[in-house]
């Protein structure tokens, strides 16, 4: 459920900010840091050891949702460093009068790029812009 959940499309108001795009990474962090402390319990374990033992065709498709677990964790974690390391940049947006955001404007663009150039998953076109428009 958590990983169909994290297949779907966001739907979004265009007027959020750049908070919401944090607060939405973290909130997923969470879950699949949840999910996998739970994969990690000994009930889990033991039922992966009786599979193993019994050389069950399951361990096959239980392989493949851990490898997406993984990776849905990894990218969560990713983008919350990513996107913690613009705070400083568009705290001034919400707590500016227009004429004192616009010093703000040119670090943060800058640091949207350097995410865009270094981030290992949130370098798609689709967050990027999606980043920007909260901005």
């Amino acid at each position: 459920k958590v990983l169909a959940e994290n297949d779907q499309l966001r739907k979004e108001a265009d007027d959020l900010g750049p908070r919401v795009e944090l607060d939405y990474w973290k909130k997923k962090l969470s879950k699949f840091y949840d999910l996998m402390e739970q994969l990690k319990s000994p009930d889990v374990k033991a039922v992966l050891g009786v599979l193993t033992a019994a050389k069950s065709k399951l361990l096959k498709k239980w392989r493949a949702l851990d490898i997406r677990i993984t990776d849905a964790a990894n990218e969560a974690k990713d983008n919350v460093k990513y996107l913690y390391s613009l705070e400083k940049y568009y705290d001034p947006l919400y707590s500016s009068d227009p004429v004192s955001m616009l010093d703000a404007i040119p670090g943060l663009i800058n640091a949207i790029k350097m995410i865009q150039s270094i981030s290992q998953y949130y370098n798609t076109s689709e967050k990027i812009s999606s980043l920007f428009v909260k901005v």
